[in-house]
This record gives structure tokens, C-alpha cells and sequence, in this order.
């Protein structure tokens, strides 16, 4: 009996839990489905569609090690999904449907309703947990509930790596061949524009390039992991989260590799390994708050009162945030990153959405719209959980009263202004004191760089009111 298997987010055919079921069951089938007006509404960025479409040539070649034929259909939007999807089971006469499962609000309704209609046909669906290490629901409280505190939920994710440690699934085996032949994959969609070569070079596609990137962060950066994260202008993160976020390489395999680098522990061992472990936890976190606490896939605050928060309305503000013209160099050197990598420093994730949401008060979500559209690794659940904690509106957000200061942030982990010099190359003739602030000495003019676009003690003062102001829960 045959068998689809709908990739979406799981560009990959190694630790492919779907794939191997589907292939263990009987004769397969592969299928990507296109729907650029759903992207389009979920503001994904073109850089991030334009990566998965280079990578799916690379999953067609290993597919086709497998024997397994690539189709491609387009379903412009999820809800003409169910039956674009029965068509194509009637045509392949298909028995069952696998796929790795999706944590959204918008991809739950898809997968429920593509279900229903398979189910109407007699066709089997299958969800399988890929992107995770644990099944949401799996990691609760005591009295059942989804946890709030990223510290209590790490605690319970280390209790379950104790006992039950997920383990990375073979390769399937090469099935006999099918007398079907792979689609031609498109190199572009309406609507989403190609980066430049320079930025697809940043990203090379496919998993093998994805593994190797793992192996040597692990072997060269992994211990360090901890003393090197916080430097911009240092090569110290793993650069893995676009593959992540497409599903080119798995959880379990970013696991395993730290795993086996420091000898089978996670909370002993290199503090490098540790720390890089509760990053994944991290991720894990923020995709179960999107299935225990659905509002925050609806663009609300997760903390309820906050909705009342004094957002401003200045489109000039924002325009210079986007732009990275806001007189500060730490923070528009940041945005200049992301424009030309689609991908920023996490620290500096931080450090510019609370510039956006405390100093300047404008509402977090104009900030998390904006970095969906630019991001290579945009994920609903990290990119969401990421502002709000930063916007302290959100779960086991950064209390309100923390602002970080761009300044200080740019002295203590740009000591030397070697990121900044990186990417506001007018301030290159600062020494290593003024290029930090410039405004400070009189150096407005520098390069035509813009004055500091507000102050950031009367802008603390204007954000902590606003927090103090709110209605407790």
C-alpha cells in the first residue's frame, strides 16, 4: 500500500521521523506543496522561502538515493490544502499520510483539517514528533498544566533526558523503484524576491552542508560556547538556526552531537555543552507555549494586562529602527546585519527589541512583523517568545524595570567596536571610546551618522511609568 510523505519544515531525509515511517510502511511517495499567499501572511521573508527552495533540489538528490519521487503542487493558501491533498492521494493511490507535526495555531487547523478530509476517503494521517525532542503535552506541571518558567521546564526536560534520552532515527532503507518521476522544482515565487548571491553564500543549502556546519561547531566553538555567544564581532554561535528553522537538520542530531562532545552529559562537563543545550531547550520552550497558551500564536500578549500598555504611534521612529538610523551604533549596526544576512546576533535580537518596545514604546509586534520579514530562521515560537520576553509582556518575560542600555551593551561586548566598525563603516576612524556613543563628544557628523533619535534615561523613565501605570493580574 502506498505511502506520501508531505514534507513541510523537515528538509531532510536523515533523523526523519515521517519519512522512515512512511517508508517502513510500504512503498513511498514525497510531496512539498507551495502556498505562497500563506507565507505571505505570515510575513515569512523572502531570503527564508528562497532557502527552502534551494534546499529542496538537495532533498529531492538524497530522496532519490531512496528511490523516493519529489512531487511538487501548490496550494496558494493551507485551506485549499485538504483538497489539493486528496487529489493527489487519488491519483497515487495512496494509503497514508505522514508527516512531522507542526506547532502553530494556523498548522494545527491545516493538519486537522487535511485529516478530516483524508479520513472522508478512507486515507490514513499519521503526526509524528520531529521538530522536538518532546511531544507538547508530554512535559507538564505537576497539576498538568504547560510551564510558564523556562527554569522549571528545563528542570523537567533534564528529568526526561535521564529516562528517556530521544533517540536520532536511521536512514531508511533504498525501496524498489517507482515508475513516477520527480517535479521540477521552482527558483523563485511571485511575490518573494531572490537575496543576493552574497547572502545565499552565508547559507549553503542542504543537509550535508548542515552537518558539517554542526560537526565543526562542535569540534572547533562548542566549548567556548558560553565565553563567545555574547560577542557579536566573534564567530561564536553555531549558525545552525536556519536549518533548524527549516527542518534541515533535527533537534535530536544538534543533541547527539553535543552529547557525544562532552562524553554523554548535559548538565556536567563543558560549559560550553551545557549552555548550547538549554539554547535548544530554549527553542523546545517556546514551541510548547504555542500549543498550552494558543492566544500568542493570535498576535496577543501573553500576559493579559499588558495589552493595555501606552504603545506609541511613530511611523518616523520605526522607519529609523528598521532602517538602522537610529544613532546608535550598537543597535544600527545590528540592523544593518539583518538586512544584509537575514540573521542577527541573538544578543542583539534583545538588545534592539528592547530598544524598540521600552526606549521608544512602540508596540513589540510592528518588531516581531519586522524581523519575520527579513529573517532566514524566522520561527513563529522562538521570534514570539523572543520579543515578548524582551518586551516583558510575554511568558517568564525579562521583568519590566530591565532595560538594556545600547551604550553599555556596546562597551561591554564590543569592546573594541570591531562589529560596529563591521557594519557602520563611517565611524571607522572613532578610536574604541567614541564608538560607542558618538553623540557624546560632539561627533554628530561623523560620516553624516544620525544624532541619538532619543535619551535613553527619559525614555526608561517614560517606559517604567507606562509598566508601573498597568493593572496588576
Amino acid at each position: 500500500m502506498r505511502q506520501l510523505i508531505w514534507f513541510r519544515t523537515d528538509l531532510r531525509v536523515q533523523d526523519n521521523t515521517a519519512l522512515t515511517a512512511a517508508m517502513q510502511a510500504g512503498p513511498t511517495l514525497a510531496v512539498f506543496m507551495l502556498s505562497p499567499g500563506q507565507w505571505l501572511a505570515h510575513d515569512d521573508a523572502p531570503c527564508k522561502i528562497d532557502f527552502w527552495l534551494r534546499n529542496l533540489p538537495e532533498l529531492a538528490a538524497e530522496l532519490r538515493q531512496l528511490n523516493v519521487p519529489l512531487l511538487i503542487r501548490h496550494a496558494e493558501h493551507w485551506r485549499d490544502a485538504p483538497a489539493v491533498l486528496d487529489g493527489l492521494c487519488r491519483e497515487q493511490a495512496i494509503d497514508s499520510v505522514h508527516v512531522n507535526g507542526e506547532y502553530g495555531l494556523n498548522e494545527a487547523r491545516r493538519d486537522h483539517d487535511v485529516a478530516s478530509q483524508l479520513d472522508r476517503m478512507g486515507v490514513g494521517f499519521h503526526s509524528h514528533t520531529d521538530r522536538l525532542l518532546f511531544q507538547p503535552g508530554s512535559v507538564l506541571t505537576r497539576s498538568g498544566g504547560y510551564f510558564k518558567v523556562f527554569s522549571q521546564f528545563r528542570k523537567a526536560c533534564h528529568e526526561r533526558l535521564h529516562t528517556a534520552l530521544p533517540l536520532c532515527v536511521g536512514l531508511p532503507r533504498m525501496q524498489a523503484p517507482l515508475a513516477i518521476v520527480s517535479d521540477p522544482i521552482p527558483v523563485q515565487l511571485a511575490g518573494f524576491a531572490t537575496p543576493d548571491a552574497a547572502l545565499q553564500a552565508l547559507w549553503p543549502a542542504g543537509e550535508v552542508a548542515a552537518l558539517e556546519r554542526l560537526q565543526r561547531f562542535a569540534d572547533e566553538q562548542l566549548d567556548d560556547y558560553d565565553r563567545q555567544r555574547d560577542l557579536p564581532a566573534q564567530p561564536g554561535t553555531s549558525q545552525l538556526s536556519a536549518y533548524l528553522a527549516a527542518g534541515v537538520i533535527s533537534p535530536r542530531q544538534c543533541l547527539h552531537v553535543a552529547l557525544n562532545s562532552n562524553h554523554g552529559e548535559f548538565e556536567t562537563g563543558s560549559s560550553g555543552a551545557i549552555t548550547w543545550i538549554n539554547e535548544l531547550l530554549w527553542r523546545e520552550f517556546y514551541t510548547h507555549i504555542l500549543v498550552g497558551y494558543p492566544q500568542v500564536s493570535r498576535h496577543r500578549a501573553f500576559r493579559a494586562h499588558t495589552e493595555m500598555l501606552p504603545w506609541r504611534h511613530a511611523p518616523q521612529e520605526l522607519a529609523a529602527w528598521q532602517q538602522g538610523r537610529t544613532g546608535f551604533p550598537l543597535i544600527d549596526a545590528a540592523m544593518r546585519q539583518l538586512l544584509a544576512t537575514g540573521w542577527m546576533h541573538n544578543r542583539l535580537r534583545m538588545v534592539v527589541a528592547m530598544f524598540l518596545a521600552k526606549n521608544l514604546l512602540i508596540d513589540w509586534r510592528e518588531g516581531e512583523r519586522f524581523f519575520m520579514r527579513h529573517l532566514i530562521d524566522g520561527e513563529l515560537g522562538a521570534n514570539n517568545g523572543g520579543w515578548q520576553w524582551s518586551a516583558s509582556t510575554g511568558t517568564d518575560a525579562a521583568p519590566y524595570f530591565r532595560l538594556f542600555n545600547p551604550i553599555s551593551q556596546s562597551q561591554r561586548f564590543d569592546p573594541q567596536g570591531r562589529f560596529i566598525r563591521r557594519w557602520l563603516p563611517e565611524l571607522d576612524q572613532l578610536n574604541n571610546r567614541q564608538i560607542h556613543d558618538p553623540g557624546a563628544d560632539g561627533l554628530l557628523a561623523v560620516g553624516n551618522y544620525p544624532p541619538p533619535m532619543v535619551d535613553l534615561a527619559a525614555s526608561r523613565h517614560r517606559a517604567l511609568n507606562a509598566f508601573k501605570n498597568l493593572q496588576s493580574p
